[in-house]
């Protein structure tokens, strides 16, 4: 149907036939009369944050419906929210509330469906609602087709809220209407509407949903837990805990090659499995080195540990570091055939020259010989210490000191003295030090994981559920009967 505006001849199209009481032209934004096709005044255009447009078509609950009318409310000085008027081609009405980019899907309902408990309370399809505030409100800018003539006077609201829902009670021309109303998603009118853009989101609406709805959540953390449960108890119960593999490995029998172990199996649940290794180091290390085997896919794991153990003596103190036993894992092993490849090594012993040496019977002197030959002579009496090029020198000395070497040695061959006293020349770090052993076990399944997921989803649901209220609190926070206790 179209309308032509008497004031500018401007045609106003209606793709489909209601009944219209008044229209405001989309030119001259005359409020046309359409009985009586005459201008009663002139209103203000709708543009402030507006994003639908009169004869948008969208999507809501597999209805499609048609944009009509658009209303922007204005309540204090600074206070908008917009209304769109909807129907469908039944010729049903509906209407979409927008406030702070918060949306919210009204149909009108009967007066007589909803029954006033008390002064806060009303109820609706078995459901009670909260007085959250009342609102007084004028119309501050319209356009589109109306049923009914619009007022322009002041319209008082009184919304009453449970959780997502919302009853709106409205007087105006002193007629009371009500509208159930319903969170809906701004990007379900996005994708239905297809606006050019979106209003500006901020604060939380009167009827916004908790970000985690808490009763889905807590029936996915149930259910999770149960299904942990069970297979925890599945991998417990069909796990055998067992020494796998344990042997001394002799250093020689791996020297410049590998040691292949016998094939074992391990049946259960996926494990960590320990390694214990022991070596009799003593100021010295050794290295284990393992590949375990999976022998149905042919997979290396290699690990490799270093046991070492030192100890000493410095600045008057005793320090030691290091140990004689190291422990690792292979952590979460499945079920399967297995080998080991084991490698070791140890640190080689260490050669250390010392001078030859002769102390003679009575302690009176000590002879040593350095490498280059030097012969040193000690006076032990009197710790005086003189150095001679060779034996012969040594010999024909005619001082206090030679003096003392032959008294105390009489004829004896000094040379042949110190060559038999000579020490063996080489000092072992631990030469005792042969093996390494080392045992394997399959570890008993871990609780660790298990009591992890379930202390993590304990603390969502608190954090979810300790959200939700404060959440609320917020919400609830404008309105003067407000069901959580005012700081």
């Amino acid at each position: 149907m179209i309308y032509v505006c008497p004031v500018c001849k401007t045609e106003n199209k209606l793709e489909f036939t209601f009944p219209i009481e008044e229209y405001v032209c989309k030119s001259c934004s005359n409020l046309i009369d359409a009985d009586k096709n005459t201008s009663s005044k002139v209103i203000k255009k709708p543009i402030e944050n507006v994003v639908l447009e009169i004869g948008h078509k969208g999507m809501i609950n597999d209805i499609e419906y048609n944009v009509v009318a658009i209303i922007v409310r204005k309540y204090g000085s600074h206070t908008y929210w917009r209304e769109y008027y909807l129907k469908d081609h039944k010729g049903n009405d509906a209407f979409l509330s927008e406030s702070d980019g918060h949306w919210v899907f009204l149909i009108p309902v009967s007066a007589d469906t909803v029954k006033n408990k008390n002064r806060k309370i009303i109820d609706y399809n078995e459901k009670s609602y909260r007085w959250y505030e009342n609102t007084e409100c004028h119309i501050y800018a319209a356009s589109g087709f109306f049923e009914d003539k619009i007022n322009l006077n002041i319209a008082h609201y009184k919304e009453y809220v449970n959780g997502t829902e919302m009853i709106s009670q409205e007087q105006s021309g002193g007629k009371t209407y009500y509208f159930y109303g319903k969170h809906i998603s701004r990007y379900v009118i996005k994708n239905s509407f297809k606006p050019s853009h979106m209003p500006n989101y901020y604060g939380i609406g009167i009827v916004q949903p908790f970000y985690v709805d808490i009763k889905q959540a807590i029936n996915i953390l149930c259910t999770a837990a149960l299904l942990i449960c069970l297979l925890q108890l599945y991998v417990f119960s069909s796990r055998t805990n067992k020494t796998i593999f344990e042997q001394d490995i002799d250093f020689t029998e791996v020297r410049n090659k590998e040691l292949v172990s016998k094939s074992f199996e391990l049946k259960g649940g996926s494990a960590p499995l320990e390694v214990q290794a022991y070596s009799n180091v003593d100021n010295s290390w050794a290295n284990i080195g393992l590949g375990l085997v999976n022998e149905n896919t042919n997979e290396v794991t290699y690990a490799s540990k270093d046991i070492e153990r030192y100890y000493g003596f410095e600045d008057g103190e005793s320090w030691s570091e290091g140990s004689q036993t190291e422990e690792f894992n292979f952590c979460g092993v499945a079920p399967g055939k297995y080998h080991f490849i084991v490698s070791a090594e140890k640190q080689q012993p260490l050669e250390v020259s010392m001078p030859a040496s002769f102390s003679s019977s009575d302690g009176a002197v000590l002879l040593t010989r350095e490498s280059n030959g030097t012969i040193n002579v000690t006076n032990n009496k009197t710790l005086e210490t003189v150095a001679f090029g060779d034996v012969k020198t040594l010999e024909k000395d005619s001082t206090a000191i030679g003096k003392l070497v032959r008294q105390t040695l009489g004829n004896k061959n000094i040379d042949s003295l110190i060559t038999a006293s000579l020490l063996s020349g080489t000092t072992m770090v631990n030469p005792e030090n042969k093996y390494v052993k080392v045992k394997t076990t399959w570890m008993p399944v871990s609780f660790w994981n298990f009591g992890i997921i379930l202390g993590l989803m304990t603390a969502f649901f608190a954090v979810c559920y300790f959200g939700r209220r404060q959440f609320n609190i917020i919400k609830w926070s404008n309105s003067s009967n407000s069901p959580y206790p005012q700081n």
